[in-house]
């Protein structure tokens, strides 16, 4: 993940209101040179959007680039050339560039694992709640039989 791509997702969130939406996106694909369809923006939002909520907020926006990295992500996706977009090419940014590119990218990798573990807690948190409920509900009909 690149930290030029997250800093700039917040440079496309016209609206200042922490997340990206549907047009903030179409217009930073744009930019980025990677126009895509309404559809295909909407799928974009879609595949990462824990909350669904129909907009990316900016650990839903990284999430791209985990996916990416573990190769969850279609060839022909707009989240599969938005996380390549993420490549540099030395041979046009010069040594400097590509160093300070890795070193910023090392800096948000570790910024990223913070928020994988923060997903995955989250996860396991959910997988948790919805196995006590499971078990509340069989507890309750247990005891409504004895009723019957």
């Amino acid at each position: 993940m690149s930290l030029g791509l997250s800093l700039c997702a917040h440079r496309y969130d016209a609206g200042r209101d922490g997340f990206i939406d549907l047009m903030e996106l179409k217009l930073m694909m744009e930019k980025l040179g990677a126009p895509q369809t309404h559809l295909g923006l909407k799928n974009m939002i879609k595949e990462v959007d824990e909350d669904f909520d129909s907009k990316l907020s900016f650990r839903e926006f990284l999430l791209i680039f985990r996916k990416a990295a573990a190769g969850e992500l279609q060839e022909d996706s707009g989240l599969h050339v938005l996380a390549r977009l993420s490549e540099i090419d030395v041979s046009t940014e010069g040594v400097k560039g590509a160093k300070s590119f890795f070193e910023a990218k090392v800096q948000a990798m570790n910024v990223s694992s913070r928020f994988e573990e923060e997903i995955k807690a989250e996860q396991e948190e959910r997988k948790k709640q919805a196995e006590e409920m499971k078990q509340r509900k069989a507890a309750f009909k247990e005891l409504q039989s004895t009723f019957k």
